[in-house]
């Protein structure tokens, strides 16, 4: 197993491939990072992505996302960015060197296992059913288009982007090596989620209909 040197940023979210992030970098040391990305960028060699990986406490995930920076928003005068970076392939932290001013840490990218990188079409249509109704019920929309092309590859990944999800959720869905699985556990999501907002709505008519009772007269 071979490993690849990654300027590394840690914070408290999970990026996942192909989810755009806008981000606000502050900090000394990461305001030079992305300014290092920024001139790779610009020529157009390596050195352009930077890892995204999740912070807990004192210490960082094992699994994260490389970041690419799509667009630079806002430039201030004291050096400071805001930028918007899509999530791009996957790797496992094998060590880290905090040698230089910011983190940086050998990584293996990896990629679905083999022959497990797509899900059927009876799963991806089932789920994106699901995900169009979901969105529907938490956009108050009576109707929400998706357009999610084929082929659906990281399909569960572009769902999961779209919402408000657990950050231990959607790291256990980073670290999962087979479409068809991660695609499975956001469906069983999906099901509950729609399940628990038709038993508040349930619960809301009843309360709504208490209400409406007349009062007996003593």
């Amino acid at each position: 197993m071979s490993a690849e040197w990654l300027p590394m940023l840690p914070l408290p979210l999970v990026l996942l491939p192909e989810e755009l992030l806008p981000l606000h970098i502050f900090e000394g040391r990461y305001k030079q990072m992305i300014g290092e990305c920024l001139e790779a960028k610009a020529r157009e060699g390596p050195g352009q992505e930077f890892g995204l990986v999740q912070a807990k406490a004192e210490a960082i995930e094992s699994i994260g996302c490389a970041a690419r920076i799509v667009n630079v928003t806002n430039r201030y005068p004291d050096g400071r960015f805001d930028i918007v970076v899509i999530g791009r392939r996957r790797f496992e932290v094998l060590y880290a060197n905090e040698e230089t001013a910011y983190l940086r840490c050998g990584v293996f990218f990896f990629e679905d296992e083999p022959g497990a990188e797509v899900a059927g079409e009876s799963e991806a249509a089932c789920a994106i059913e699901l995900f169009q109704h979901l969105l529907r019920r938490l956009r108050h929309a009576k109707d929400m288009p998706v357009h999610l092309s084929r082929p659906y590859r990281y399909l569960s990944f572009r769902i999961a982007a779209s919402l408000p999800l657990d950050l231990d959720f959607k790291q256990q869905l980073l670290a999962i090596r087979s479409e068809s699985k991660r695609l499975t556990r956001m469906t069983r999501l999906m099901e509950f989620l729609l399940e628990k907002m038709n038993q508040a709505d349930e619960a809301r008519k009843k309360a709504d209909g208490n209400g409406d009772l007349p009062r007996k007269l003593s």
